[in-house]
């Protein structure tokens, strides 16, 4: 029971965090498209870990420094959109996965035209 209801506000989380982070007036964060890939809250919801990905991997780190810097008012802002006893701190941890996914994607499609000694390396 207790995990159901963890994956449901580990969604409204997502979701909630999403949606403050398109606000942010910071260039490092609003001059990259940033995604949250998933969230996990932990049981006690003291703590949020964000997932987020970049559009281009180089600005990861920038976007990283970003979102800390603003943790507090994603913070108040998730806790307003997401109606808890307590709001949760946040995380921010970069996630890879979409990149990875797009170079996998990539050598596959080489794959498929014969091409794929020179992409493979």
């Amino acid at each position: 029971m207790v995990g159901k209801r963890l994956d449901r506000i580990n969604a409204e989380l997502a979701r909630a965090v999403a949606e403050a982070i398109r606000d942010l007036k910071d260039p490092r964060v609003s001059a990259s498209m940033v995604s949250v890939t998933r969230v996990e809250a932990t049981n006690d919801l003291s703590l949020a870990r964000v997932y987020v990905s970049a559009l281009k991997e180089g600005d990861l780190p920038a976007v990283l420094k970003g979102l800390r810097s603003a943790a507090g008012y994603l913070r108040r802002a998730v806790g307003q959109a997401v109606k808890l006893r307590l709001t949760p701190e946040l995380e921010f941890i970069p996630d890879s996965s979409i990149s990875h996914g797009a170079r996998i994607m990539e050598i596959m499609r080489a794959m498929e035209e014969g091409d794929h000694e020179d992409r493979l390396q």
